[in-house]
């Protein structure tokens, strides 16, 4: 039997991806890569991959897949029901089926094999960004990931002890951004004093948050700049976006602030309906 996983099931989104295209912003291509790079990162670890491994990301659950061949798998994030292999490599035996129901809290599950999930790069990475279409298609049910050849050393790890994502009120710190002077001494006041409502119309691009709108200080509109991962970014509507793994390269509304990058992780499993503090001080004009 071939080194394969078969895709039965994918629920409401999964995606291939890995560390994304560091370091070509320049030429209008962002990283991309795993939304939650921690979660990601230790999944590698735990099955002997290398860092920049590609896996499967689940969101909210709903993937089944069959093992081509006697493969090591483990998922990491929010924990699904069903899986016998969180935070616990598995050796899943070829023919035998892997299914994960619904997480209990948390919205992204990495599913890593040993070996890697081996489509082609493109563009140096296999990460599937929603937001300029590069890279491999959206997993869809009869597809046949293949598996890469294993190549480190295992890590004699029978369980990785990381609390589960929260699911009730997040709080992250905030730094100051470029634009903050854009906005008002109660506009600063009001971004870190409320507890902010992530909506239904969030994605791997970004959270989108309800509140009460911020007010500017200054009318018009930027040219557009750069744009990151964990940028704030104020739009007409006085609503933040805070941007995430499929993040545009540029944008034309004012930053306010960033979300300090080991953060932005924790937001990328915030469901729809939680709520999100920001703890720090933006400068404001």
């Amino acid at each position: 039997m071939s080194r394969c996983l078969t895709v039965l099931a994918t629920g409401p989104l999964t995606t291939v991806q890995d560390a994304g295209r560091p370091g070509q912003g320049a030429l209008g291509i962002g990283r991309s890569g795993a939304c939650d790079r921690a979660a990601a990162a230790l999944a590698n670890r735990l099955v002997g991959n290398p860092p920049d491994a590609a896996v499967l990301e689940s969101t909210l659950g709903g993937l089944a897949v069959r093992a081509g061949a006697d493969l090591l798998v483990v998922t990491t994030g929010a924990r699904c029901a069903g899986s016998p292999a969180h935070n616990a490599p598995l050796r899943l035996a070829a023919g035998a089926e892997l299914r994960l129901g619904p997480p209990g809290s948390g919205l992204r599950t990495y599913l890593a094999v040993r070996g890697g999930i081996a489509v082609p790069p493109v563009l140096g990475s296999r990460s599937t960004d929603l937001l300029s279409g590069l890279g491999p298609p959206v997993v869809a049910a009869g597809d046949e990931l293949p598996v890469g050849d294993a190549a480190g050393e295992l890590p004699g790890v029978d369980l990785a002890p990381v609390p589960e994502p929260p699911g009730g009120e997040v709080t992250v710190q905030v730094l100051p951004g470029p634009r903050a002077d854009w906005f008002p001494e109660a506009a600063a006041a009001a971004l870190t004093g409320t507890a902010w409502t992530v909506t239904g119309e969030s994605n791997r691009i970004g959270l989108r948050l309800d509140g009460a709108p911020l007010e500017r200080a200054r009318a018009g509109e930027l040219a557009s700049e750069g744009m990151v991962r964990g940028a704030l970014q104020v739009p007409a509507s006085g609503l933040p976006v805070l941007f995430l793994a499929d993040a545009p390269v540029t944008g034309g509304y004012p930053v306010i602030g960033y979300v300090a990058d080991p953060d932005v992780d924790r937001c990328a499993q915030l469901r729809p309906g939680q709520t999100l503090r920001f703890r720090g001080t933006v400068r404001a004009g």
